[in-house]
């Protein structure tokens, strides 16, 4: 299947791309972002400076540096206010414009995180059916889309999102 639920560490896979989870600065944080920044090495976060930040619902990418994905694709999810305003249409556009990125650049293997359902306070069962949607729509672009759980809770609902 070209989309696939994994529970592990996305700063350890052999894909093309990874995704991260980051803040508006693109400079780190917690979570998921803070362990990519840390597996990336220094060189990571001097790129990311260049950027200038991100708005929610957009992607950016840089290199993978230490990484094991040679690129790293950046997105800025919504946090989570209750559900109107707009953080669906905003957090699917996470997934569209990091797709469309990692695309752009070549990628044929692709890793996701579970986007905003951190510290941004996302429901992890809404955040999972909009991540397989996403994904799901874009699969035959690629040869391999992974959505990566750091828990039992996220790998259960991406499962069960994907028919597994």
């Amino acid at each position: 299947m070209p989309v696939e639920a994994v529970r592990g560490d996305i700063t350890r896979l052999q894909v093309d791309s990874i995704v991260n989870a980051a803040n508006a600065s693109l400079l780190g944080g917690g979570g998921v972002d803070g362990a990519i920044h840390r597996a990336a090495g220094p060189e990571l976060v001097a790129e990311c400076r260049m950027l200038n930040g991100c708005e929610p619902g957009r992607a950016k990418a840089t290199q993978g540096y230490r990484l094991p994905a040679r690129h790293v694709i950046h997105t800025v999810g919504p946090v989570w206010t209750g559900g109107g305003k707009g953080e669906a249409e905003t957090l699917a556009s996470c997934y569209r414009e990091s797709l469309r990125i990692a695309e752009a650049l070549g990628a044929r293997t692709i890793a996701f995180p579970a986007i905003s359902t951190g510290i941004y306070g996302y429901p992890r069962d809404q955040a999972a059916t909009i991540a397989v949607r996403e994904t799901m729509a874009a699969a035959e672009r690629f040869d391999h889309i992974l959505l990566v759980a750091f828990d039992e809770e996220t790998f259960e609902l991406y499962r069960d999102g994907l028919g597994e």
